[in-house]
């Protein structure tokens, strides 16, 4: 799936998108709690870049608990943006918001980021080294020694577990109010759609992409999570 024909498949899921994934929230929240104490270090009034952040939900959790952090918001899909610009404003942390419509690589030199975040992004670049360019261009707007926290869908899909593994997660999201039909369209965009690929192997790419110390810090049913910290 080429970029532009991602970018219009958020946009026709934006209207509803909170509302329907509402029923598998338990995972959301659980990242974001682990995300909040491996960024505890970030200084009082630190600077993040938030990549591919859809409606806001990483920046509203971050946001009600760290009052003097401010937020630069990367997101190609207009219809995502403008559901985290409602979101900022509902909640009242607008003000410490910069929301940028288009791609990392569009966002004008600025200022360094003390942490970014990038959750569920790098996995539609099905290109390996188009994709650890892209962790680099991340990097590369931080501070050395800027942390960033990532996931993606990852598991090794060549081994006998892995369609035990699917089976459960597409049970999973049934509970977002999937047919049968949205479930067989997600078999085959994970297929073909998507770069699956094992944790150890997206933990080499992070790596080479100038980050150190990549660790795990969550997973559930085929998601996982990490911290790295930019070295270059």
């Amino acid at each position: 799936m080429q970029a532009d024909e991602l970018t219009a498949l958020f946009d026709q899921q934006a209207k509803d998108y909170d509302a329907r994934w509402s029923r598998t929230a338990p995972i959301r929240t659980c990242l974001h709690l682990l995300l909040e104490s491996f960024f505890s270090t970030l200084p009082s009034h630190a600077q993040l870049l938030c990549v591919g952040a859809g409606t806001g939900a990483e920046v509203a959790y971050l946001a009600e608990r760290m009052p003097h952090w401010r937020f630069t918001v990367v997101e190609p899909s207009g219809a995502m943006l403008e559901k985290c610009r409602l979101r900022a404003e509902a909640e009242g942390f607008a003000s410490r918001c910069q929301l940028h419509h288009g791609y990392l690589d569009q966002l004008p030199q600025g200022v360094a980021f003390d942490a970014a975040t990038c959750f569920l992004v790098s996995q539609f670049m099905l290109d390996q080294d188009q994709r650890r360019r892209f962790f680099e261009s991340i990097g590369r707007r931080l501070k050395p020694g800027g942390l960033l926290a990532s996931s993606d869908l990852s598991a090794d899909t060549q081994s006998p577990d892995y369609a035990t593994l699917l089976a459960a997660w597409m049970s999973m999201m049934g509970r977002a109010q999937l047919s049968e039909i949205d479930i067989a369209n997600l078999r085959e965009a994970y297929a073909k759609d998507v770069a699956i690929v094992a944790p150890g192997e997206l933990e080499v790419l992070i790596k080479n992409a100038g980050f150190s110390s990549v660790v795990g810090f969550f997973q559930a049913g085929l998601m996982r999570a990490w911290c790295s910290r930019w070295q270059s």
